[in-house]
Order: C-alpha cells, then structure tokens, then sequence
C-alpha cells in the first residue's frame, strides 16, 4: 500500500487544531427508511463545507518554504479548489485552481472569497487537470492532486479513524467515491482498526469509473450529474490498488436516487448534501437489502448544493410522492367558473399552486376552455380524492403528469 494507518495518524496529528471533528450521529429517521442501523458523519460542517480541509491542509503542511513561495495549484470541481484555496490562505501560500466551466457557481464563488487566483477550464476535472499541469510546470508550482496523492489520501482516512472511535460497533462503512482518495484513505484506516468491517462504494452511474476499472468493463462515461463531485473519467493510480484490495463492493447510483438522497438529509436530517455527499445514502435507497439489519456509517462528505439545484430537488420530490398534482379541466368560458373552481378546491383541502387556461385545442367547443390547474395535496390519497371530486362535478378532470411537463 502506498499508504498506510501510521501515515493517516500523522496526518491526524498534523492537521488537529485546524480541521474540525465533526460529530457522528445516529440518525433514526434515516434508518426507518433503510432498514438498518444509521450512523452519519457531518462532513459537511467543515469551514469549506467537505471532507477536502482534511487532504488538502495535510498536503500544504508538508511543503518546505521554496514550495510555499512558489505556491500551489490543483484542479477540482469545487470542494477541493475550496480547501486547498482556505488552507493555503491560512498558511500565506499562494493558491491557483483550475476548474471546470461546468463547476456550479456557488462552488466558484466560494473558492474566489478565499483568495485563489480561478481559472475555468474544459468540460470535465479531467480536461481541468491537464491544464493545471501545464501552468505547474511553467510557474514551478506545487501541484496538489485531489486524490491521487498520499498525504491526501491519508488526511481523508482520519474520517474513520474518528467515526470508529465514535461509533465502535458499525460493521459497514459506504463512502462516495469519484477518483477515489476518500475511500482508499478511510477503507485503510478501517481495516486496520477492524479487519472485518465492510466498506461499500457508491459511485455516480453516469461516471463508472471504478466499476469499469474493477470489472474490466467499458460501460460509457459522461452526462450532467447531480454528484458533480465525483463525476470523474480517471481513478487514481495510487487509489485503484487499495480500492481494489480493501472494498467489498461498488455500487452505481442514479440521477433518481441521489436526487431522493439529498432530499431525505435535508428533509429528515435537516442538514445540507450536495449530490456527492448523498451518494452513500443514495447507495442505500437503491438495494436497502445490501444493507437491512447492518449498522452502517455514512460519510457526509459535502454540503455545497447550488441552493437552486436543492429547490428543484424538493419540488421534484414531492411531485413524486404525488404531493404536487396537476390536472386538465373542460369548462365553460364564462365568468365566475374559474372562482368556483377555485373556492371548490379551497374546500378540498387543495393549495392551489399554478393555472394556466387553453383556448386554442380543437377539441374543445367555441364556448369552452381547458383549465390546467397544479395544486399541493397531503398525498396521493388526497389527490384521487380531489380528481373524484372534480368529475363528480362535471368538470372532466384528465391527470397531467407534472413530472414530464415540468422538465
């Protein structure tokens, strides 16, 4: 291994005082809805909002004073630009990032308020390294890879080194896993501190890279992802071989559910997931059977959602828990027919969202309309009783499936 648990309890040592450790928390709600023990650890409660602080100031502490001068450089999607800028603004080192145009803005921004020099470049993290690389070398700069590095991946396995101490009894570990330093770093901080623990990854399925890489598989990469993160084309050199050692499993989740995920650590958790940060949990909803009756830490790794993103993962949701409703009515075009729709759907307990009236379909008389109508209802119950209701009355009520319309 390139790493080992010694170098992980040096960067414990190294990084204590200036990185937070966060809590560990049952999480009961979180456990009704997977059918096992679950246990979260808060990484997202980091000043930069990600696991990254721990990596990243691991690595810029090791620099001798020419390299601190010269500074830094990294390429990242956002939460390591973010670490790496913090950190090596604490310790005066000059900082450039390199980042992918498609980086949410709320990650660039951030980076920028530490006072890193931002330079937006290419499709993927992957097209954003090889420009990193090439202003390395011109400028004499230090480059810090976000997970093919050893004092990376040991500063990212000082998760686990806390979460067993917190937690002694979890018998699964599932960590996100994109270029993999978090998980190679944590699966070997867990194994030696237990041998028979289990550690899961739970990788975007639009990004199988390590699925590919251990399966010999060539399943296709690519498309917007929710877990931007760990949208990444390339494993690690350092990290396959460790990944490929010590992890049990690999298992790609969808748009879907990690959509589900981010919703139930804000909804039930009260506590903000980026898509990368759900994706153990996501892993989960996807085969709860994997993991029915096992105690199961979780690794929040990051809580940087564009706040957009995370309304329309909550409108989405409950158009999926049949929430939000739409239907098409057939009514007469007069006046008032609209306010007694309205005050009858008052009267069913409907909140009444958006209407919007078609005159031009040619199915309906000169004299007539269709009324769209979105209204919230208590659940799906609730809404056939409010569709029952609508055609007891006359008004020919058709569903619309929001979900289709809306995207």
């Amino acid at each position: 291994m390139s790493v080992t648990v010694a170098d992980i309890e040096a960067a414990r040592r190294t990084i204590a005082g200036q990185v937070l450790r966060t809590p560990m928390l049952p999480a009961p709600k979180l456990s009704a809805l997977t059918g096992a023990e679950v246990h979260v650890k808060y990484e997202n409660l980091q000043v930069t909002n990600s696991f990254k602080d721990r990596g990243a100031l691991n690595k810029l502490a090791s620099l001798d004073a020419g390299a601190r001068e010269r500074g830094v450089i990294a390429m990242s999607a956002g939460n390591h630009a973010q670490a790496v800028a913090y950190h090596a603004a604490r310790l005066s080192i000059p900082a450039t990032i390199v980042m992918p145009v498609t980086t949410p803005f709320v990650k660039v921004e951030a980076t920028e308020a530490h006072g890193a020099e931002i330079v937006l470049e290419g499709e993927s993290v992957a097209e954003a390294q090889v420009r990193a690389e090439t202003i390395a070398r011109e400028r004499g700069l230090t480059f810090v890879h976000p997970y093919d590095d050893p004092l990376v991946i040991a500063g990212q396995g000082t998760i686990a080194l806390e979460m067993l101490e917190d937690v002694p009894d979890l018998d699964t570990l599932v960590v996100p896993i994109g270029g993999g330093g978090l998980i190679a770093g944590n699966a070997i901080a867990a194994r030696a501190r237990k041998p028979q623990i289990e550690i899961i990854g739970a990788e975007a399925a639009l990004y199988p890279s390590f699925w590919n890489a251990l399966r010999g598989e060539h399943r296709p990469l690519g498309g917007a992802t929710l877990a931007e993160g760990i949208a990444v084309k390339n494993v690690g050199a350092l990290t396959l071989p460790i990944v490929r050692a010590l992890v049990s499993d690999i298992i790609l989740v969808d748009e879907v559910h990690l959509e589900r995920a981010v919703n139930a650590y804000l909804t039930l958790q009260k506590t903000m997931a980026e898509g990368a940060g759900a994706a153990g949990l996501a892993a989960m909803l996807a085969e709860p059977g994997k993991f029915r009756g096992r105690t199961v830490g979780l690794v929040l790794c990051g809580g940087n959602i564009d706040p957009r993103i995370l309304a329309s993962i909550m409108v989405r949701e409950l158009e999926r828990e049949d929430r939000i409703v739409s239907f098409r009515l057939t009514i007469p075009d007069r006046p008032g027919v609209l306010g007694q729709i309205a005050t009858r759907l008052g009267e069913l307990g409907a909140n009444i969202l958006e209407v919007e009236h078609r005159r031009l379909f040619l199915d309906v008389p000169a004299k007539g309309v269709k009324l769209d109508v979105t209204v919230e209802t208590r659940d799906a119950m609730h809404g056939e009783e409010v569709f029952q209701a609508l055609e007891a009355e006359g008004y020919q009520p058709a569903w619309i499936d929001t979900a289709t319309t809306m995207e």
